[in-house]
């Protein structure tokens, strides 16, 4: 009964359920106007996103080396709550996870096969340079933002966990504070369901490569209900006891296939790639992120790419940054943003460097190139059949998806429960329970659709969705800097 009266979940899932009836019913013109919006606002709103992505960098990084970097997110002698590697392992986990299986080899083939634009670097460093870019600060920039402006409200002025009560607490209306809830948790969910529904497509890819078997949608949906079950437990458990402990795990096995791939690689090769890389990004990086002058790629490559990649990290930003803000209880402002926007940046890196420097060799030894790391689903695969033990690397790959599947869910639930459970930093567990039940049958109902309807592409659909999503959060972005901003010259002036 106490459930029913929640009026910020029962709006929430009342959206989304009238969204996935109108979605079932009118398929097509649901796909044509999604596919038309999501295209105006990248058309529209492209260059914004670049403009927004650089200036969050900027203002995360004027923070951190000003004396208001020196603000502890508790008390001025608290420790922090978490170790570094736990809190590395977490934030990451939450942050990336099963993207860079999914794009660690596919994404800078592409882009040494169709270079972004002119440039006197060869293609393969030109290649890593720019899915660095994409996967680089920007990124992290949107979450830390997030996480530097919920945590500062939450053990600073203790507030609630909400993206709303952060930023306004008393100075806007219920309803417009209501309504920047809602659309961070509809969204939140979204991006669930997209994000389970790749995975399990790439493991289901994964699983069908190695048995030379064609698993179908049954396979899938048990996926589904593996994924959802185990991020349930860990959600059930909490921080401590669940989602910390996957989220190690979820590392240290990334660590080891990474370490695997380097060792029996040109060791030599790739840690050139990844210095020369590196550093060309570091200097490349303000052109590069307003695409000015021999930077620019052309509207039509970055409406494809980058436009739409900072649609998807804007899209995340919320959730993510608020869970990245409630694991970082006891850090610095300096060591909050400064962690969050190098450590990870680095580790993805050298994880491109590693697969994408030796895909590149894989392919040079062929002599020719006809798309064997074309297909984001099966790239990886394939990609380890030029390795030793390949099946044991597929089977690892296929646990380490569902690892990180299972801590994207696991704590997006928890910051869903923590929405809809009055901004309570430890939700009830029945709010855990309605979400991880929600999200398992959403998530089925989406690839019960796309097998109904094979002449569309659910999942993208679902993607794009989130672009058009992400539009509030990209103009709200503005607003909620400088709420912050002048917080902290009002409070530490």
């Amino acid at each position: 009964m106490e459930l029913i009266k929640n009026r910020l979940l029962t709006i929430s899932t009342g959206i989304l359920l009238l969204f996935t009836v109108w979605v079932f019913i009118f398929t097509e013109s649901a796909y044509e106007t999604i596919e038309t919006t999501s295209l105006w606002v990248r058309n529209y709103f492209g260059y914004f996103y670049l403009y927004l992505g650089l200036a969050c960098v900027v203002l995360l990084l004027a923070v951190a080396v000003s004396p208001y970097g020196k603000i502890r997110l508790g008390k001025e002698n608290s420790r922090p709550e978490h170790s570094l590697w736990a809190w590395s392992a977490m934030l990451y986990s939450a942050g990336m996870g099963a993207g860079i299986l999914l794009r660690a080899v596919q994404e800078p083939v592409y882009m040494q096969q169709n270079p972004p634009y002119s440039s006197q670097l060869s293609a393969d460093i030109l290649a890593l340079e720019f899915t660095f870019y994409q996967w680089g600060f920007t990124a992290w920039a949107f979450y830390g933002l997030f996480a530097v402006v919920v945590g500062y409200a939450l053990f600073r002025q203790n507030r609630k966990v909400r993206i709303s009560s952060s930023v306004f607490e008393n100075r806007a209306s219920k309803k417009f504070r209501a309504g920047i809830d809602v659309v961070t948790i509809v969204t939140t969910v979204f991006g669930l369901i997209a994000a389970i529904g790749l995975g399990t497509t790439q493991i289901k890819g994964g699983l069908n490569h190695i048995f030379k078997a064609s698993f179908g949608l049954s396979v899938t949906l048990l996926l589904t209900l593996l994924v959802s079950a185990i991020a349930f437990y860990s959600a059930w458990q909490g921080l401590n006891k669940g989602i910390k402990v996957i989220s190690k795990i979820n590392i240290l096995v990334t660590l080891c296939i990474l370490l695997f791939i380097f060792f029996t690689s040109d060791i030599a090769h790739i840690l050139k790639s990844f210095v020369i890389a590196t550093g060309h990004y570091i200097l490349d990086f303000i052109p590069m992120s307003i695409a000015y002058g021999e930077y620019n790629p052309g509207i039509a490559f970055l409406t494809d790419w980058t436009f739409y990649y900072w649609a998807f990290w804007l899209a995340w930003a919320p959730f993510t940054g608020i869970f990245i803000a409630r694991i970082s209880k006891g850090r610095t402002l300096r060591q909050l943003i400064l962690g969050v926007l190098i450590l990870p940046s680095l580790g993805t890196f050298f994880w491109f460097s590693a697969f994408g420097s030796s895909a590149f060799q894989a392919i040079e030894a062929w002599g020719s190139y006809n798309g064997e790391f074309d297909n984001i689903f099966s790239s990886l695969f394939i990609f380890f059949e030029n390795y030793p033990m390949a099946t044991f690397l597929n089977f690892i790959t296929i646990f380490l998806l569902i690892s990180f599947l299972v801590t994207s869910v696991d704590s997006a639930v928890f910051v869903l429960s923590m929405f809809t459970d009055k901004g309570k930093k430890e939700p009830d567990k029945k709010h855990r329970l309605v979400w991880s039940v929600f999200i398992l049958l959403a998530t089925m109902a989406l690839l019960l659709l796309g097998d109904a309807k094979p002449e569309i592409d659910v999942l993208i659909a679902v993607q794009k969705l989130l672009i058009i999503t992400s539009l509030p959060f990209a103009l709200f972005i503005l607003i909620m800097s400088g709420m912050f901003i002048y917080n902290l010259k009002k409070n530490h002036s």
